[in-house]
């Protein structure tokens, strides 16, 4: 069982910063990936940022820029900093862990509470 722990969300101004964390914790074999997806209104959720071990960092065109994310391997922790935030960034920011237990098995993956980000003025 792997549970992860958000923190960071809240208000701000249009222009403004919000830094998400995410640790994770419990039994964690070996990580394929740490992400950050968010869910607005009325729509889908979507991959916001992600980090691949062994093979980089992809971004929404719609964050790119603007938003960096970050992994700390030792702590099992994601970090999502969030500048020039814009109204269209309001949603509900989720972490997502996905974990292999070795060669031939499935993915395994693992959400967060999620938490709200709201940018308005």
């Amino acid at each position: 069982q792997v549970q992860l722990a958000q923190s960071g969300g809240g208000s701000v101004q249009p222009g403004g910063s919000l830094r998400l964390s995410c640790v994770a914790s419990g039994i964690i074999y070996n990580i394929y990936s740490m992400g950050w997806y968010r869910q607005a209104p009325g729509k889908q959720r979507e991959l916001v940022a992600i980090v691949i071990t062994d093979e980089g960092t992809n971004y929404s065109d719609s964050v790119k820029g603007r938003f960096t994310i970050s992994r700390d391997n030792a702590k099992n922790a994601v970090y999502l900093q969030m500048n020039s935030l814009k109204p269209e960034d309001t949603a509900i920011y989720y972490c997502n862990l996905d974990h292999r237990l070795g060669a031939g098995f499935p993915p395994d993956d693992y959400w967060g509470q999620g938490t709200q980000v709201t940018v308005s003025s």
